[in-house]
């Protein structure tokens, strides 16, 4: 028996021990990757697709409505959309419209699958390390004979045996006294753009956590875990449009507008509207920090959630576009109800 054939027998007998059991947990039991169970369902219920990711991407559009899903190990982000208009600069690729709206990251992304499981159709793509990066869902509202086509047209022939690489382990941080906090504060307080934070963290060589310690006094605040559903919960309240940003490695999903109908289950803390949910595992956040950036259009708030591997989990900021300021609403929102930690 080959090493394919053994995993695929004891994937099977897991199932029959938890029928409810997720491909996602049932590798972790088994330690091994997602990617690694799909391909074991090949010729059965997946298919292996070419890794022509950018013309993939740029076909579902004919698929009309579907489902978009990125998620990591502590929150889920699915929203139902049109991938219109897909665009791509390298490796860098683009989706912004009102429902879908991505960042891509093609370098991180290595193979795709279409699956048919439980009666749902889906195109799944995996990184390197097999890790899911995206899944894009068929609803009821889809194109099913697009989704045929399109999975006729980007199947792969190539019998290859499947493999994954193994997975990059966090870098150490620098212990704080290296570190130019005088210089990182003033880059700080002189930044543009949100998106010039990233830039700022690797200039001075120091992880996200890092550098929310290493804020300048009155930039980044310790909140608890607690804030996070109070802040939704008054969002709802008030109708405030905000948005919730969760990522892969390769790729982040973006939902900007309400949030309505916020359910707690167990430990995840859930937002459950027609066109999006959230689920965000409450008891796997190990810090919780409110964040202001100065920009050209004045300060931006936000929300970040971290794990304990100071890996960035969702960030939630009130809904804005460029050269337009921050909603006041969110940013009064966001603090009063921000508990400090003690």
């Amino acid at each position: 028996m080959n090493q394919m054939t053994t995993l695929k027998s004891q994937w099977e007998a897991l199932k029959k021990e938890d029928e409810k059991l997720r491909i996602r947990d049932a590798a972790k039991k088994l330690e091994v990757t997602e990617a690694e169970l799909i391909a074991t369902t090949i010729g059965e219920s997946a298919i292996r697709l070419k890794p022509d990711f950018k013309d993939i991407l740029v076909d579902v559009e004919s698929l009309g409505k579907v489902m978009a899903l990125t998620r990591n190990d502590y929150c889920v982000h699915e929203r139902k959309g049109i991938y219109h208009g897909a665009s791509f600069s390298g490796p860098m690729g683009l989706l912004v419209n009102p429902d879908i709206d991505l960042r891509i990251f093609l370098s991180q992304w290595a193979s795709a699958f279409a699956v048919s499981e439980n009666g749902r159709k889906s195109l799944q793509f995996f990184g390197k390390d097999g890790d899911a990066v995206h899944k894009i869902y068929v609803t009821a509202d889809s194109d099913a004979e697009a989704y045929e086509r399109l999975v006729a047209k980007f199947t792969d022939g190539n019998e290859q045996e499947f493999v994954v690489q193994p997975k990059k382990t966090a870098a150490d941080e620098q212990p704080d006294d290296e570190i130019d906090q005088k210089g990182f504060a003033e880059k700080w307080l002189a930044l543009k753009d949100t998106h010039e934070f990233h830039g700022l963290l690797r200039e001075f060589g120091v992880s996200r956590t890092q550098g929310l310690r290493l804020a300048p006094a009155g930039y980044a605040s310790r909140i608890t875990v607690e804030s996070i559903g109070k802040i939704l919960e008054e969002a709802s309240a008030t109708d405030l449009e905000i948005m919730v940003f969760t990522g892969s490695k390769g790729c982040i999903q973006i939902h900007t507008g309400p949030v309505k109908k916020i359910v707690r289950t167990g430990p995840w803390l859930n937002v459950l509207d027609p066109d999006f949910n959230m689920h965000l595992r409450e008891d796997a956040i190990d810090k919780v920090w409110l964040v202001r950036k100065p920009t050209e259009d004045g300060v931006v708030t936000s929300i970040e959630v971290f794990d304990q591997y100071g890996e960035i989990i969702v960030q939630f900021f009130g809904k804005r576009k460029p050269g337009i300021p921050e909603n006041e609403k969110w940013r009064l929102l966001s603090t009063e109800n921000a508990v400090l930690t003690a």
